[in-house]
């Protein structure tokens, strides 16, 4: 399976844009989401929620992936929010401690402030 990527700027929200994602995230598909989020980040935009409400599967590549824009995007003065239902994805945000870097909510409704979910 892919990986889908959708860009789209949040109404409202000072600056900040969605990126939902969609299917498996690994070794394959990761370099995808990499390349459309550092588009997004070099175009000014780096305040961004991934939402990852509709991602399957997600591997050590896409995880990596994942800490890479967050790192670049907080050298630009952004940030990564990111929108995390599912137990078994949350899981392993939570087995590699990067929960606590990176702030896990269980849906999007209360927008990118500072403690999502």
């Amino acid at each position: 399976m892919d990986v889908s990527v959708r860009l789209e700027e949040l109404e409202g929200s000072g600056g900040w844009w969605i990126a939902r994602v969609a299917g498996e995230l690994d070794i394959a598909s990761a370099p995808r989401l990499r390349e459309e989020l550092i588009v997004c980040i070099s175009a000014g935009h780096a305040d961004i929620v991934l939402d990852l409400t509709d991602v399957v599967f997600l591997d050590s590549t896409g995880l990596g992936v994942i800490v890479g824009v967050l790192k670049r995007a907080r050298t630009l003065g952004g940030d990564l929010r990111l929108v995390c239902p599912g137990a078994s994805i949350r899981r392993v945000f939570e087995i590699t401690a990067l929960d606590r870097t990176m702030p896990l909510a269980t849906n999007g409704r209360r927008g990118p402030g500072r403690s999502p979910g």
